[in-house]
């Protein structure tokens, strides 16, 4: 059983299906996901959520506890031989310990951000999990300090980048049906609506500067299956499920902080990131978090390689000016692709789906 419960997560446990499947072709998996575990033959008994943030969460509680209600139904009926959790730290835990109470093993995939904030959640996993397979390398000493067995495994964005490595930037553009002799943006707004509602005017701002005041740019403005038409949006090129070929080919980007700083990284894209949350989701975040940073670009590189533009900052004008200076600053630019380097060098040799789908296999015994 895979619980997943949003957007990046249940991609996660589409490419963590297909690896086990390749291990044991007769597996039955099932559990809470979306379009991508259901496309790899998953069977769904609950459909991922697309909530972000406490007020986000109480306005959501009655479709979490249906959700959550039918994961605890799923433990009872279906008795799996092993239950795998990604992200969703709150519903997860929950879950772990319904099926620790029912002697069912516990692999948490993608760890909750304790080094971030609410620490004390570690003794919680702890208590209830039984391994952890954690994406950055800096997460393992939270685990194993508290007596749980802890492995980095890589980051499973940089599985799907490697993909798109082999081509060039002009082999990348035809393929999106993009004009190859000229250079491209990409703008990214987020992947929950929640966030793209709120990003969304800064970003129709940024691509209106562009239109006006660099002409010779194509703009491109990626986005998930599940998220909606891009309203407002005029005279850029909207993509669906492209967000790895548009970054690669694309001069720079602007990010709205989350996962897609990490596949702008592992792309060689100079990026500058943004985010706006709910007025008060940041304050309450802002009182509790005990990080430097916001993106995972700065936090993996331990200091500021890109600029962060957070709530009132996140100002088109500004937003705009850094994206100039990466795009004809030469030395500012070359500066920041050289630690982006650093960050996929990190990653190489790593592959998370296929060691994840083993470590499922070895705590539900199928491997002896």
């Amino acid at each position: 059983m895979i619980s997943a419960g949003e957007a990046s997560g249940e991609l996660y446990g589409a490419m963590l299906s297909r690896e086990a499947k390749k291990i044991w072709p007769d597996i039955r998996i099932f559990g809470i996901g979306g379009f991508h575990m259901e496309k790899e033959g998953v069977e769904l008994i609950s459909r991922i959520s697309s909530v972000i943030g406490f007020t986000e969460a109480v306005r959501h509680l009655g479709t979490l506890m249906k959700s959550y209600n039918a994961a605890k139904d799923a433990l009872t009926r279906k008795r799996p031989d092993v239950l795998v959790l990604i992200d969703y730290p709150d519903f997860n835990i929950a879950l772990a310990g319904k099926a620790k109470a029912a002697g069912i093993p516990v692999l948490y995939y993608v760890s909750p951000q304790v080094w971030a904030w609410r620490a004390g959640r570690v003794k919680k996993i702890a208590a209830v999990v039984n391994r952890i397979a954690v994406l950055f390398p800096f997460e393992v000493e939270y685990y194993r300090n508290a007596g749980l067995p802890c492995e980095f495994v890589g980051h499973p964005v940089a599985e799907i980048a490697a993909g798109t490595a082999k081509m060039s930037k002009q082999e990348l553009k035809q393929e999106l049906g993009l004009d190859p002799g000229r250079p491209v943006i990409s703008l990214l707004p987020g992947s929950r609506p929640a966030e793209i509602h709120r990003h969304m005017p800064v970003i129709t701002e940024v691509a209106a500067r562009i239109r006006s005041e660099l002409p010779g740019f194509q703009t491109v403005v990626p986005l998930a299956r599940a998220t909606g038409p891009g309203e407002g949006l005029k005279h850029v090129t909207v993509f669906r499920d492209r967000t790895r070929e548009a970054l690669a080919c694309s001069e720079a980007a602007v990010v709205a902080s989350g996962t897609a700083t990490l596949e702008t990284a592992l792309a060689g894209t100079p990026m500058v990131v943004f985010y706006k949350a709910s007025f008060f989701s940041f304050h309450l975040i802002r009182a509790m978090v005990r990080v430097r940073f916001a993106s995972l670009v700065n936090l993996l590189s331990g200091r500021e390689v890109v600029r962060e533009f957070l709530q009132e900052d996140a100002e088109p004008e500004r937003i705009f000016a850094e994206l100039g200076r990466i795009l004809f600053d030469g030395p500012y630019r070359n500066a920041m692709i050289s630690e982006l380097g650093k960050i996929r060098e990190m990653m190489q040799g790593k592959r998370p789906s296929e060691r994840v789908a083993a470590m499922a296999g070895e705590l539900a015994g199928w491997n002896r």
